[in-house]
């Protein structure tokens, strides 16, 4: 295989997230009219997934700026059909979403050694073409990197993501008493004791209008996708970005984060979610957390509150709520066995959902046969 590179980029902070790359399959070879001689297939253009590749290490170890599959071989005398030209690969991330110049989704790739291909190369000349070759597919394309994680935070800024981040991992974030603190993604992992681990992505803080891209919105809606679950993170005493801004009370904030990933991709409700009810260390803060309570074991009674455009057609069911302080580390190891309990949970579903399935398969597969009409031969004993 052939590799050649590559690109454009586009970040924000030191985190690259999009790339935009110009590909061309490789031209056919020539044919041979006189011997009906048939070229070569020129090489396509793959965007192949591995493991440990960041989008950073393709643009240092790829500073080139077209990815261009080989030509396919001319028929001749001794070879009238000539050998297909070499492919290209492109390196990239697990977890990339690869999509043309308008938009539209071309493939994932969601494992180690998932391929796309992406510009396919030119038939050789035949009688079909009158032995002349076609050119390769020219298309600029997309990479865009979904973060995944196991975990991934959801909260409005300051709610004390990047302190609790900080609390359940190793990561070290920057912490400050002002919103948007976190620019660029953080990931960190919790580790066990017996050495199991699960990763944890904060992402930049949503605010109201997040699903048409205010604020940071598009740049974290795109990456919570693929967390396999969901930590709402809210403050106890209620959030407001600005003083020209609404203040919002924990309740709200659940409703208006809801109404968010519902207006962004509705299918983000349906992933496991836990909540985490932070900076239980403040003052009046145990009455606060019994109201919210209240609210969310009957969000109907207090809907009404809410302009009819902010209510999200299906409340958020949490798993477990869970009161801490990010700061006092007041219920982090609980918080921390929940969420182990949580993605077990999940994991073992997800078992069940595939042996089922293979199960079925292997039914379906065994009438199949049982079930094939009885043979024409006749077999005549005397």
């Amino acid at each position: 295989m052939v590799r050649c590179g590559c690109v454009l980029f586009r970040k924000y902070g030191n985190f690259i997230d999009n790339v935009r790359v110009f590909t061309k399959g490789g031209s056919g070879g020539m044919g041979y009219p006189r011997l009906g001689g048939e070229g070569g297939k020129g090489g396509d253009v793959w965007v192949v997934a591995e493991k440990n590749m960041t989008l950073k290490q393709l643009k240092d170890k790829y500073p080139q700026k077209r990815f261009v599959a080989g030509g396919g071989a001319n028929s001749r005398v001794s070879a009238l059909k000539g050998s297909k030209g070499k492919d290209c690969e492109i390196p990239a991330p697990i977890g990339i979403s690869v999509t043309d110049e308008n938009g539209k989704i071309i493939g994932e790739l969601n494992k180690e050694k998932d391929r796309i291909l992406v510009a396919e190369g030119g038939l050789g000349g035949k009688l079909l073409t009158n032995f002349l070759p076609l050119k390769g597919q020219k298309r600029i394309i997309h990479l865009d990197l979904k973060l995944i994680a196991d975990v991934g935070l959801v909260g409005f800024p300051n709610a004390g993501k990047s302190s609790l981040l900080s609390q359940v991992s190793h990561a070290k974030p920057v912490i400050a008493d002002y919103a948007f603190t976190t620019v660029k993604p953080e990931l960190g992992k919790i580790m066990y004791s017996d050495f199991k681990q699960i990763s944890v992505a904060d992402l930049p803080g949503l605010i109201e209008g997040a699903h048409m891209n205010k604020g940071m919105g598009h740049k974290f809606l795109k990456h919570i996708e693929r967390t396999k679950q969901l930590l709402f993170v809210v403050d106890i005493s209620g959030f407001q970005l600005s003083p020209q801004t609404q203040y919002r009370t924990a309740f709200e904030t659940v409703i208006l984060l809801t109404k968010e990933l519902e207006l962004y991709e509705e299918e983000l409700q349906t992933k496991p979610a836990l909540l985490a009810v932070n900076k239980m260390d403040l003052p009046d803060a145990q009455d606060r957390f019994h109201e919210l309570m209240n609210q969310l074991q009957n969000p109907k009674d207090f809907l009404h509150l809410f302009d009819k455009n902010r209510i999200p057609k299906k409340t958020m069911e949490f798993q477990h709520v869970i009161p801490i302080s990010a700061i006092t580390g007041k219920g982090i190891e609980e918080l921390k066995n929940y969420i182990r309990k949580s993605l077990d949970e999940q994991a073992n579903q997800e078992n069940d959902a595939y042996l089922k399935k293979q199960l079925l398969n292997l039914r379906i597969s065994n009438t199949a046969s049982y079930s094939e009409p009885p043979s024409n031969h006749v077999i005549s004993i005397s």
